[in-house]
């Protein structure tokens, strides 16, 4: 795993939240409780991203039957003709 730091500034009563939250034994250092936000928040855009393509699929139009040809048309197109 990578060192690399980053250094930033928080207002006291923001720094003073994580201090409780780490001596709550809820998490073991600042970087745990900062690394699980932003694996929360990837998790998170993850899960939007998912949403706004179903909701292009939904508003797409009429679908078509998921046929064996129409599968092995779809599965070209993503993956190339060698798939």
């Amino acid at each position: 795993m990578s060192r690399n730091t980053m250094s930033f500034a928080l207002p006291e009563n923001m720094r003073d939240y994580i201090d409780a939250r780490v001596s709550a034994g809820n998490y073991g250092n600042t970087s745990e409780y900062l690394r699980e936000l932003i694996r929360r928040d990837q998790q998170e855009q993850a899960a939007q991203r998912l949403r706004d393509l179903i909701a292009d699929g939904l508003a797409s139009g009429v679908g078509r039957e998921a046929t064996d040809n129409v599968i092995a048309e779809l599965r070209e197109r993503a993956l190339g003709p060698e798939a």
